[in-house]
C-alpha cells in the first residue's frame, strides 16, 4: 500500500481549494447567519466536477474513494455544516442510485444529480427506528400502478432543499426483518408529501428536517433496487458513507487543531505563549498523533474499496476512531480559547458540536462496535 497521495489527487485538492475560496468563503457568513446551503452551490460544484462522479464515455462512473476523502476533509476542515450537506447529495442519495438504480432511473434522475440540478436526499431515520433500522415503520401499501407510502420520516439532513429522497418502507410486513423492507425514489413535490424544517445547534449551515407521507402515491417504476431488500441496500449505502463521513469528521477535528494551534502559537499565559508550556505541547503532540492515526485508518478504507476489496471492517474502524478522536481533539482546541469558545459567533464553537454530530450520522460508536465485532467473528471463523 502506497501511503503517498497521488499527484492528480494532490493537484485536485489545490484546485478545490481555489474553488472554495471563490464560490464558498466569500458567503460562509452568510449561509450561517441563514442556516441554509444555497442552491447555486451545488451547481457550482457540479459545473466543477465536485460532486463525487465524472462522466466518461457516456457513463457516470464513482471518483477513487480516496480522492473524496481528501476532499471531504478539506472541505470539512473549513464547514462541517457544509461538508455534511454535500455528503447527504454525493454519498447517500446519488450513491444510493448509482448502486441500486435501473438503467430508466439513473438516466431520469443521476446525470442531473451529477450536475447539482437535481439534488437527493435519503429518509430512512425515524422516531422508532435509528440505530435499529430494521425497526422502520413507514408503510408501503401495494395498489394498482404502484405503491402508496404513509409514514414520517424524523431527521434527514437536506430535507427541505432536495428535490427527490431514497426512502425505505414496509413492504411486506409479515416476512422476517430482513426482508421487511423495501427502496423507494420519490418526488417530494408529489401530493402528500410535507415537510419540516428542525430547529438544530450541529452542522450549520445544513438543514435538518421531518419529512411526512400521506398516502403519497409513486409508480412500480419507483421502487429502487429490489423489492424486499431495502434492508441490505440501506446499509450497504452506509457502508460506503462511512468513508465520506469519517473523512468529514477528521476534517472537523483538523479544522479545530489549527484554529487551537494558531492560538496557542500567539497567546501568553503565566509569561510564556501556551505552546511553550510542556503540558500543552505534549497535548498538540498527544492530539495531532491521534489525528493522524484515525487518516491512516480511513486511507487504508478507502485504499481496499478502490482495490475492489470488502472495506466493511476498515471503513467501521475508520468511523469509530474518527469520531473518537474528534471529539477529544475539537474539545481541547476550544478549551485553549477558554469562555471566548462558548460564544456562538466564535470560529472554534460549531467543532465540538459538529464532532458530537459525527457521532451520530452512519451509525453511533456503538453501532461501529458491533460491527467490527461481527465482521472479526467472520474472520475467526474463516
Amino acid at each position: 500500500m502506497d501511503f503517498l497521495i497521488a499527484h492528480e489527487t494532490r493537484v485536485k485538492r489545490e484546485s478545490f481549494e481555489k474553488f472554495l475560496d471563490r464560490y464558498m468563503l466569500p458567503h460562509l457568513a452568510s449561509w450561517q447567519s441563514d442556516r441554509k446551503v444555497p442552491r447555486s452551490f451545488f451547481s457550482a460544484l457540479g459545473d466543477g466536477g465536485w460532486l463525487g462522479f465524472d462522466m466518461k464515455n457516456g457513463r457516470i462512473e464513482e471518483q477513487p474513494a480516496i480522492q473524496q476523502a481528501v476532499l471531504f476533509e478539506y472541505l470539512a476542515s473549513l464547514s462541517p455544516g457544509v461538508a455534511v450537506a454535500v455528503l447527504v447529495h454525493v454519498s447517500l442519495g446519488m450513491l444510493g442510485l448509482y448502486l441500486f438504480g435501473s438503467g430508466g432511473q439513473k438516466e431520469a434522475y443521476l446525470e442531473r444529480a451529477l450536475r447539482g440540478d437535481t439534488l437527493i436526499c435519503l429518509g430512512n431515520t425515524e422516531p422508532t427506528a435509528g440505530s435499529d433500522v430494521a425497526n422502520v415503520a413507514m408503510r408501503a401499501e401495494g395498489v394498482e400502478g404502484g405503491w402508496r407510502l404513509n409514514g414520517t420520516k424524523a431527521y434527514a439532513t437536506n430535507g427541505t432543499l432536495s428535490d427527490m429522497a431514497i426512502v425505505t418502507a414496509v413492504t411486506h410486513p409479515d416476512a422476517s426483518r430482513n426482508k421487511r423492507l423495501s427502496m423507494f425514489m420519490v418526488d417530494l413535490s408529489a401530493p402528500g408529501v410535507s415537510r419540516r424544517k428542525l430547529n438544530k445547534r450541529v452542522w450549520i449551515p445544513s438543514d435538518l428536517s421531518r419529512i411526512q407521507f400521506r398516502n403519497v402515491f409513486v409508480p412500480h417504476e419507483a421502487v429502487l433496487g429490489e423489492e424486499g431488500h431495502g434492508l441490505q441496500q440501506v446499509l450497504e449505502i452506509f457502508t460506503h458513507s462511512r468513508l465520506s463521513i469519517s473523512a468529514l469528521t477528521i476534517g472537523t477535528a483538523l479544522g479545530a487543531f489549527d484554529l487551537g494551534w494558531q492560538h496557542a502559537k500567539s497567546r501568553s499565559v503565566f509569561g510564556k505563549k501556551l505552546l511553550e508550556h510542556q503540558a500543552k505541547s505534549f497535548e498538540a503532540a498527544d492530539h495531532y498523533a491521534k489525528l493522524e492515526a484515525a487518516r491512516l485508518a480511513l486511507w487504508k478504507a478507502c485504499w481496499a474499496k478502490d482495490h475492489g476489496r470488502d472495506f466493511r471492517l476498515e471503513a467501521s474502524i475508520a468511523k469509530y476512531l474518527a469520531v473518537e478522536m474528534a471529539r477529544s481533539v475539537t474539545a481541547w482546541a476550544a478549551d485553549l480559547f477558554g469562555a471566548a469558545s462558548v460564544m456562538e459567533e466564535h470560529p472554534i464553537h460549531k467543532f465540538p458540536l459538529d464532532a458530537w454530530a459525527s457521532s451520530l450520522g452512519e451509525g453511533t460508536q456503538d453501532v461501529q462496535k458491533l460491527i467490527i465485532f461481527r465482521e472479526l467473528m467472520k474472520r475467526a471463523s474463516h
